[in-house]
């Protein structure tokens, strides 16, 4: 295929026309072509393509690349180092030159001898990128928060859905055996009647990309389409301490530690609290803020209190040391704690149990060892994954409220069922955003 780089302007139905005539044959047979449709054969080698290699792409891409029943063909990333690395990962893996390099998605997209994608690209690209992998009928490993808004959010739920793909969020705590255990332990009741929820997150700012020194406007680097990079989002100059791995401290592109984690520990949360398909109804926060135009202007300390139903209530945190990280839940005859590593529970029998006894177990909730083994078994299986988009949807959506109710400074009311704010036409603004010309909003 022509690799020559895209225009983001070029219409869609120029591009599509151009690349499949260029489509080579395919040296591996895609799993759909051997099973019947959509799904595919259980024998068969999942092919998969991986957009994104920065932070999360990398360590994704090597647990699919352990799994012998999936062959990663096709890498794509905007910075030329990052897609020359991981090329070269690939191919090491393999000891051959099988995986093709792009630059722009939509020609990895458009190829049918791939069946599903790894997409670990900045949260302002999550919706463009997974809706138009779902339009070509791919199945799709996405990271979290699911997207930078909650209509965004809607889009990909909505197109995962109507294309009937598969998908799994990088929530993979619940692929963890103590969070299993935890969640378990509140859905059988075991600490009474759940009553508060604590869900601990980092604050401040933590400089991933090592760039934190370089805060001024300069040129990007050659090996850097920044233009595509910042896509729909607002252009603004390249600064080197706010694109690789550091675009999570800027509201232009990322979320914060708020919208990094949430993903996290609320999804384990909501998992215990049985509201993987529901939410809150009120929602009030405060947080500390940089300047508006600093290069890092992303909340560094904030604190969230939610009302749900049954009359549970839930504190999101970071910076405050009365909550600890992880997730605890509180019931009215106990209480649990998990967090990576930890586990802790008013009943220390728990520390000890594996897994909880199956007597316990009335409620038996989805067990995966191993995320991304997960996901090429229910793209054979096509059956839904331990954590489906609608569900990374939910287990987000008390983060963007969260933020919202901190910028506006006034207590939010929203509407789980329909989705949407009450009585507050400003503050619902904020659930969508703007996209700059050429792009348009999925």
């Amino acid at each position: 295929m022509n690799q020559k780089k895209l225009k983001s302007g070029m219409s869609r139905r120029h591009f599509l026309a151009t690349a499949g005539a260029a489509l080579a044959l395919p040296a591996i047979i895609p799993s759909r072509a051997l099973g019947l449709g959509a799904k595919s054969s259980p024998s068969s080698r999942i092919t998969l393509g991986v957009v994104g290699w920065g932070m999360q792409g990398p360590g994704n891409t090597s647990a699919f690349l352990g799994l012998d029943d999936c062959q990663v063909v096709a890498a794509c990333d905007l910075d030329k180092t990052h897609l020359d690395d991981a090329v070269n990962t690939i191919n090491k893996h393999y000891q051959n030159q099988d995986c093709k390099a792009y630059h722009d998605y939509r020609e990895l997209m458009a190829r049918t001898d791939i069946d599903a994608v790894m997409l670990a690209v900045p949260d302002h690209w999550h919706a463009l990128v997974a809706v138009e992998a779902a339009r070509h009928g791919k199945d799709i490993y996405g990271e979290k928060p699911l997207a930078k808004t909650i209509a965004e959010q809607q889009a990909i739920v909505k197109a995962v859905h109507k294309h009937k793909r598969i998908w799994q969020t990088g929530s993979w705590q619940r692929s963890v055996a103590n969070f299993h255990k935890g969640a378990e332990i509140v859905r059988n009741g075991l600490i009474g009647k759940l009553t508060h929820v604590e869900v601990g997150l980092p604050s401040g700012h933590t400089d991933f990309g090592g760039t934190a020194q370089f805060m001024t406007p300069s040129q990007a680097p050659a090996e850097l389409d920044y233009e595509m990079w910042i896509g729909p989002s607002k252009m603004e100059p390249y600064i080197r301490g706010r694109v690789h791995k550091n675009w999570r401290w800027n509201y232009n592109t990322g979320g914060g530690q708020l919208l990094d984690w949430i993903g996290h520990h609320c999804d384990i949360a909501h998992w215990g609290m049985d509201c993987d398909n529901s939410g809150p109804s009120e929602i009030e926060g405060r947080g500390e803020f940089p300047a508006a135009d600093a290069v890092w202007n992303t909340c560094t300390k904030y604190r969230i209190e939610l009302k749900y139903p049954n009359n549970v209530t839930m504190t999101i945190a970071g910076g405050h040391p009365d909550i600890k990280g992880g997730t605890k839940w509180i019931g009215t005859d106990g209480w649990v704690r998990v967090d990576r590593g930890a586990f802790e529970g008013s009943n220390p029998e728990w520390r000890d149990y594996k897994t909880l006894p199956e007597e316990m177990r009335k409620v038996k909730l989805y067990k995966s060892a191993h995320h991304q083994r997960n996901f090429i078994d229910c793209i054979k299986s096509r059956q839904p994954t331990i954590t489906p988009a609608k569900t990374a949807h939910h287990s987000a959506i008390p983060g963007h409220l969260g933020m919202i109710a901190m910028v506006t400074g006034r207590k939010i009311r929203w509407d789980a069922k329909h989705e949407r704010i009450l009585g507050d036409p400003d503050a619902s603004k904020w659930l969508s955003r703007e996209y700059r010309a050429p792009w348009q909003a999925v």
